[in-house]
């Protein structure tokens, strides 16, 4: 699809109206997405090995599926020398402030057979504007809208995709923290914000966790929280010590999906994922989850912390996908800059449902 040279028409209709929906995760993939890091702020005193996490990351996705990067200027000339002869990725020319395509870049949607390939490009202002500027990462979607040749729904609301999870049935968690923060969008209430998720991604049913864990400088995006990994189950990030900062937040959090049902009326399966121990940088919390896993085509990704209970979630994860290979790799380097593998992965969905 790459290299198309349809024209992108900006949409008037809904997705919903159109028959497109957002799918789960675990369905099938054309493509994953990254940008390459080059923002030295990102990852302080400690930038020099995330391009080689970067590089292992891509080689492996790319085992199971085409991936492509964007990057320019001299980024762009460091993503070539380093991923030189490497099957499956392609790069692109293509500006980034930073790499948290997971937000910045676009939802890819499914919708019915013989209907173009479609995205909806929300607006991004790097988290309530904590990191500006942010014009290359809102202008991605757009672009890649125009590569692909996918025909592209504005809804002109701020929203990132790490904020939101589904079960591609109609179900969707997100955090109060995150879409109800005036940093975001301060005119809409509660239920216009369910009315746009309703519209663009074609959700009967949004299901609202509270707040996020510490250290999270994108206001409680789900992505840390709890994540569908099947129709009606979701892992959810758990503490066990009552006197970690984490406790109280993760076990309203837990309180709550114990009480949700989906579209259906029917309880969800809660599988708890445990946290790694406190990792800190200059005296502050770090993000650390293992909820920020990435699930491409035959393989999921977890992130690893050198910690005891890695083992515990790649095992866990394993036993929720008996059909994929379940793969940790280092983050401990990564988040440090606030986030791991979900945050700097976009999937593009195969484009129709059958």
């Amino acid at each position: 699809m790459i290299g198309q040279s349809n024209q992108v028409q900006l949409l008037n209709e809904t997705p919903l109206a159109l028959g497109y929906r957002m799918p789960a995760e675990w369905e099938p993939h054309t493509a994953t997405w990254l940008s390459w890091p080059h923002r030295l702020a990102t990852w302080p005193g400690k930038f020099e090995p995330i391009p080689l996490v970067y590089v292992q990351l891509a080689r492996t996705i790319a085992e199971f599926e085409p991936v492509h990067i964007l990057a320019s200027g001299p980024p762009r000339a460091e993503a070539m020398r380093l991923l030189h002869g490497a099957a499956n990725i392609t790069i692109h020319n293509v500006p980034t402030n930073d790499v948290w395509i997971r937000d910045s870049g676009p939802t890819f949607l499914v919708g019915p057979t013989n209907a173009p390939a479609a995205l909806v490009n929300w607006g991004y202002n790097a988290y309530g504007g904590k990191y500006l500027p942010c014009d290359h990462d809102d202008a991605i979607p757009g672009k890649i809208a125009a590569m692909i040749g996918q025909q592209c729904f504005e809804p002109r609301i701020i929203l990132e995709g790490g904020a939101i999870d589904v079960d591609g049935q109609g179900t969707l968690l997100t955090s109060e923290q995150c879409l109800l923060n005036p940093n975001r969008n301060p005119g809409l209430s509660r239920g216009e914000i369910e009315r746009y998720l309703m519209d663009y991604l074609a959700v009967r049913k949004v299901l609202w966790l509270g707040s996020g864990i510490v250290g999270d400088d994108t206001d409680g995006h789900v992505d840390e929280l709890a994540r569908f990994v099947g129709r009606r189950t979701v892992v959810a990030t758990i503490e066990d010590d009552p006197q970690d900062v984490n406790y109280a937040a993760l076990m309203d959090n837990l309180d709550r999906l114990r009480t949700f049902r989906d579209t259906d009326g029917v309880p969800l399966e809660i599988i708890p994922l445990p946290l790694p121990g406190p990792i800190s940088h200059n005296g502050q919390r770090l993000p650390a989850s293992y909820c920020n896993f990435y699930i491409a085509n035959g393989l999921v990704v977890v992130p690893q912390f050198d910690d005891p209970a890695d083992r515990r979630a790649i095992d866990i994860l394993a036993g929720l996908f008996p059909d994929r290979q379940v793969c940790g790799l280092p983050a401990r380097d990564l988040v440090l800059g606030r986030g791991a593998f979900h945050c700097i992965t976009q999937q593009q969905p195969a484009p129709h449902d059958l």
